[in-house]
């Protein structure tokens, strides 16, 4: 598991070290070495296969011309391999959402500017539109407009129906009057908003005044699409499209949905209302002819989700999830519930695997399912026998699978994968033994960018936690903890590297897939080894490991963590005297309790952090479901809030103003508790160790290119002056 440097792209010689100058080696250097480079480097995501099996579409992602924004297109990659990917659309808007007709031709959705309305050519959409790409070649064309935008496109396998999702003011009951309440708003610049229920808020935007809608329609390549670009500036309604949810309210807030083979109904989650603003999602059918709504699965103790039609239209699969509880951790389970029987109850599948499944795609013949799950730091593919309940894992390497795509023969299954050794790329399973080729072998396709040369080495750190959180001796028994460890090539006895403890998110969630926003490799070009710990809590371990830092999470999720530090620091190349702790979300949280707990580490970081547990409670975007396990006594117990005075350690807040899942109020009151409580807190001169890098117009998630790049510059800089003692960092001119 070691990256291997070769001359490509990505990696350069830094100018000014040729051995004919000064006598050194030249030094090899990659895209981690440079923000600027790092930024523009192309990210691949999402994967969909035509119905003939022949095609493939993924979606890559790059920064304009001055490197703030970031725009997609659309690139077909080849199934054998035998031509390079090729680029299918190209927009300063870009395009995303791509899905097949059975004809073969692609839709997608983009604000692109319509080039068959002239007095608008220039102009981009002021919402995403539906567009198709005709398979026998030509130019894209717009399909379909609506006032709130088009997402979500499902299309059928076997018939021309399509189904999208738009957003529609409450009183409106088409395009037309849908556009004209739009345009009565922003004429009068009025941005109030009234609710009648929970929530008003969901990670980065306001919900309201409009509301989510699944509208339906049959698509043709003939005659509608040419009659489609006669009326491209109009609403779709010409169209003949059906609201298949008139009034939903907030039902379809965040819906999965499934589209039946042949075009006859919609499989859709449906939001139930509760009690003290609680909601849970039941399963529906919707008819696309009649429009009826009939309710399929309402499990008042669970949330359903993720429903996936089999091949003949006669059951569908799903995700159950219990409502957890102060003291039990939610448990995700497949479930399938046949749709061809009067009066039939969803039955488990596969109910003794413990793990949490994702991406479920049925078997052409409906005999199985494939599906993903995070494993032990990977997230591998498994096949699920339907008729023996017997789940076989399919691939064995270190990678994380997403976005699955089962050829029509079911000769081969094709994949999105990643891991902290390369970015998401395209690669394809085979699901049928061959000579010299197994059930299980993965091939890797030619992507639209080749991966990125990494600056070091990826291995695994395992450890033995005890009842009380001290390691275990050798041969004792106790609780495994494991995580990668990424390492600088120059580390090793003699040059040992500092550590960074990186804690993940969720806090469900692993380390097991490559992150652009939290990539270690920029780190550990500059020198430093990073830790990516999963401790109690982290998902692909087994419900047991969730549920023994389920309303804990200041005990197990924490000690886990100091048990796999110590291991990791015993290491001959790692410095143990030099060391610094990370987190952002969850992992914030975990960052400020360590910072209370211990001051073992020079610095942290602490990004879009939860702070005073009775404070981020009512005010986060989806209280009711955190209010399920932090009860007031965990939250007075486990709130890091209660131990600023015992703060010794230079902590960097990290926050943005626009982030609705930790309000930036947990960011202000850190900021100023540390300011004004903590052992460094401003002198009489205002002066203290800590910083505070905030962003207004960011949320959870730093988005911006050039936001981004500034995060890992003060960060960096941070890091230099606390844990490798160089000073004062000089702040990056774009903070002035």
């Amino acid at each position: 598991m070691t990256s291997t440097h070769e001359n490509g792209p990505g990696l350069r010689l830094v100018p000014g070290t040729t051995s004919e100058e000064d006598g050194t080696f030249p030094t090899l250097t990659t895209a981690f070495h440079d923000l600027d480079e790092y930024v523009a480097l192309p990210r691949m995501s999402g994967l969909v296969l035509s119905p003939d099996g022949s095609r493939l579409v993924t979606q890559v992602s790059t920064v304009n011309h001055d490197a703030t924004k970031v725009h997609t297109a659309l690139w077909e990659v080849y199934p054998t391999r035998a031509r390079p990917a090729r680029r299918l659309t190209r927009s300063a808007q870009g395009e995303s959402g791509a899905a097949f007709t059975p004809d073969g031709d692609l839709l997608f959705t983009s604000s692109r500017p319509n080039a068959d309305a002239p007095e608008d050519a220039e102009k981009p959409l002021d919402k995403p539109a539906l567009w198709v790409l005709p398979a026998g070649g030509g130019e894209a064309r717009i399909v379909a407009t609506r006032p709130g935008g088009v997402q979500g496109v499902r299309t059928a396998r076997s018939s021309a129906a399509v189904v999208f999702a738009t957003d529609m003011l409450p009183s409106a009951t088409d395009g037309p009057s849908d556009e004209k309440l739009r345009k009565g708003r922003k004429e009068r610049k009025v941005s109030a908003i009234l609710h009648d229920g929970y929530p008003v808020r969901y990670w980065d935007h306001d919900l309201g005044p409009d509301a989510p809608h699944l509208l339906g329609w049959h698509f043709r390549t003939g005659d509608d699409v040419a009659r489609s670009v006669e009326v491209a500036s109009q609403s779709i309604e010409h169209l003949k499209v059906t609201d298949l949810t008139p009034a939903p309210g907030h039902a379809l807030r965040n819906a999965d949905y499934d589209l039946s083979p042949a075009g006859s109904f919609v499989v859709s989650t449906w939001q139930v209302p509760e009690a003290k603003g609680a909601h849970r999602s039941i399963l529906v059918r919707i008819d696309l002819d009649t429009q009826q709504r009939t309710v399929l699965v309402d499990d008042p103790s669970a949330d359903l989700g993720d429903p996936v039609i089999s091949p003949d239209g006669a059951a569908v699969v799903f995700v159950r999830e219990s409502v957890s509880s102060p003291t039990e951790a939610p448990r995700r389970t497949l479930h399938l519930l046949p749709l061809d029987v009067e009066g039939a109850e969803p039955s488990p599948v596969v109910a003794h695997w413990d793990r949490w499944t994702s991406c479920t795609q049925w078997l052409p013949d409906g005999s199985g399912l494939l599906v993903t799950a995070d494993q032990d730091g990977r997230g591998p593919v498994f096949a699920i026998d339907l008729e023996a309940d017997t789940v076989e894992q399919l691939t064995q390497d270190d990678y994380t699978y997403t976005d699955l795509q089962v050829a029509p023969d079911a000769s081969v299954v094709y994949a999105m994968r990643a891991s902290y050794l390369a970015p998401a790329h395209p690669v394809r399973i085979h699901l049928v033994s061959e000579e010299h080729r197994p059930r299980g072998t993965v091939t890797v396709l030619r992507a639209p960018a080749p991966p990125p040369t990494l600056p070091g080495t990826l291995t695994e750190v395992r450890t033995l936690v005890g009842p009380d959180g001290a390691p275990v001796a050798d041969g004792g028994e106790g609780t495994e903890v494991r995580g990668w460890l990424a390492l600088p090539d120059a580390a090793d006895a003699e040059h040992p590297a500092p550590l960074l403890l990186w804690i993940h998110g969720g806090p469900l969630g692993s380390w097991n897939s490559w992150s652009w926003r939290w990539n270690p490799w920029l780190l550990v070009a500059q020198g430093y080894a990073v830790l990516l710990p999963d401790p109690a809590l982290s998902t692909g371990y087994g419900q047991e490991f969730i549920q023994r830092g389920w309303g804990r999470w200041g005990a197990e999720p924490y000690t886990d963590l100091m048990a796999i530090t110590d291991a990791t620091v015993a290491r001959p190349e790692i410095d143990e005297t030099r060391t610094a702790a990370m987190g952002g979300s969850f992992g914030g949280y975990m960052a400020n309790w360590v910072a209370g707990q211990t001051d073992r580490f020079e610095a942290i970081v602490t990004h879009a952090s939860l702070w005073a547990l009775d404070q981020f409670g009512p005010t986060t975007d989806a209280s009711f479901y955190w209010g399920r396990e932090m009860t007031p006594e965990m939250a007075a117990k486990y709130s890091p809030h209660a131990n600023v005075e015992n703060i010794a350690t230079p902590m960097l807040v990290v926050h943005g103003d626009k982030d609705y899942r930790v309000p930036i109020g947990e960011g202000l009151r850190l900021w100023y508790e540390l300011l004004s409580s903590s052992k460094l807190a401003a002198d009489d001169e205002g002066r203290t160790a800590h910083r505070f890098l905030y962003y207004p117009d960011e949320n959870h998630w730093i988005l911006s290119p050039q936001h981004a790049k500034v995060w890992y510059q003060v960060v960096s800089g941070f890091l230099a002056e606390h844990v490798l003692g160089q000073g004062a960092p000089e702040l990056p001119d774009s903070l002035g």
